[in-house]
């Protein structure tokens, strides 16, 4: 039976370990390093969720929030799990905990070369946004 409940710290290996199988790339000496994380989980912006199977961690969810939108990021299911509308659960989850703070945009970046996550978002209602361009400017690669 799956279960959704919120990322731990002490699930960080497992985190990461489930990033790995699910080809999810990540910057682990950067913002996915074990301290980042545990700074996130326990600021006021952030809900981070995880989907376990008899305790075993099997889907991820890094959703956030700046006050005014939401934002869906590090969505990723295990493999083997996959295919089970996990993935809509946990963005489901961090919906409804968004709309209940009175956040009512949400919002996923997703690169264009990953057509399975893109696949998912059409799939649970998202609208795909191509006129928009994305900037960022970032510290260090890692971040």
């Amino acid at each position: 039976m799956i279960a959704i409940r919120e990322l731990q710290v002490e699930d960080y290996d497992a985190l990461i370990a489930l990033w790995n199988a699910a080809g999810l790339s990540h910057r682990p000496h950067g913002r996915d390093h074990r301290d980042h994380i545990a700074r996130e989980i326990a600021g006021p912006c952030s809900i981070f969720l995880v989907a376990t199977d008899n305790g075993r961690i099997v889907g991820s969810v890094l959703g956030t929030h700046d006050g005014r939108k939401g934002w869906i990021n590090r969505l990723a299911v295990h493999p083997d799990y996959q295919r089970r509308g996990i993935a809509a659960l946990l963005v489901g989850e961090v919906e409804q905990r968004l709309a209940a703070m009175g956040i009512d945009i949400v919002a996923a970046l997703i690169e264009d070369w990953n057509t399975v996550s893109c696949a998912v978002f059409d799939k649970i209602g998202y609208y795909r946004h191509d006129d928009i361009h994305y900037y960022s400017k970032r510290k260090t690669a890692e971040v």
